[in-house]
């Protein structure tokens, strides 16, 4: 069976979405929201290792990547979850395992609550967290802005989206070999792609991490109630996300897997093979409606 990633443009809403596809269409699906200030390029590696019995799908969200970037768009995170079941819809996507990584974190976690019953499962990798005492030391640079007026806040985040901003986001302070792991070709192709309108995009969304702060209760309240099947995967490493934030998980998903692995937020490019291998096992101990059945042939 073919694992190679497929290439495809739709149109959501009228708004170009360019999205990536592996894997068989009657398998079940992962989907593969991206984080900031990445792409669906970040998938690229783990896309053909699961291909064998998962469909994945990779959109680029708009204002990133090769999708369009829409003058009139919501860039907030209700803006980019309204746009994410928007594309869910059009691909008759009724049931899925749900990847939430970064700002894929609350964008994927609106989508759940739009409804719960497509959420065959979740893996969470260094995803944005819903619990306030246990962010990381860098979230306290994204807060200072927060003291000031609306304009010259969004003015300041405007300021911080540079070329060095997205090289320090990819390398997120970790330690020399595990910086080497993590490819120039995150960052350079990103930024490569940012016009003045995407500039201003990504700031409207970082912009949003303040009012995001007032919605953690409902993705805690949505985790608690439901309590999906879940994998959590982490690299302590990350400044952002330390390892007491995957933690945190565990207060509304006692029952979740929790692996600590040795690397950083990109553990895609650091630790590719153990995450395949946990989510190859998380996934086959669903049963067969989360696998897919029997093995392919």
């Amino acid at each position: 069976m073919s694992k190679r990633v497929r290439h495809n443009f739709i149109s959501v809403n009228g708004i170009d979405t360019f999205y990536r596809e592996a894997g068989p269409q009657g398998a079940p699906v992962i989907l593969l929201p991206h984080g900031y200030p990445c792409s669906s390029f970040e998938f690229r590696n783990l896309m053909p290792r699961l291909a064998d019995r998962w469909r994945l799908i990779a959109p680029d969200y708009p204002g990133f990547g090769y999708s369009g970037t829409p003058g009139t768009f919501d860039y907030s995170f209700d803006g980019y979850a309204s746009w994410l079941n928007d594309f869910v819809d059009q691909l008759t996507l009724d049931r899925f395992v749900l990847y939430l990584h970064d700002f894929g974190s609350p964008i994927g976690a609106r989508l759940a609550i739009m409804k719960p019953s497509r959420i065959e499962a979740i893996i969470i990798q260094n995803g944005d967290i819903p619990y306030e005492d246990a962010l990381g030391p860098k979230y306290a640079d994204i807060e200072k802005t927060w003291s000031l007026p609306d304009d010259q806040m969004l003015a300041e985040l405007r300021k911080a989206v540079t070329y060095e901003n997205f090289r320090d986001e990819f390398l997120n302070n970790v330690r020399d070999e595990l910086a080497a792991l993590i490819p120039p070709d995150l960052w350079e192709l990103q930024w490569s792609q940012m016009t003045e309108q995407r500039k201003d995009a990504a700031a409207q969304l970082l912009f949003d991490l303040k009012a995001n702060r007032q919605w953690f209760p409902r993705h805690r309240h949505y985790l608690r109630q439901h309590r999906p099947p879940t994998l959590i995967v982490w690299g302590p490493h990350d400044h952002y996300m330390p390892e007491q934030s995957a933690r945190a998980y565990l207060r509304d998903l006692p029952d979740a897997e929790l692996h600590l692995l040795d690397g950083g937020h990109w553990l895609l490019e650091t630790n590719l093979d153990e995450v395949v291998d946990l989510i190859r096992g998380f996934l086959t101990r669903l049963g067969t409606r989360a696998v897919g059945g029997a093995n392919p042939a």
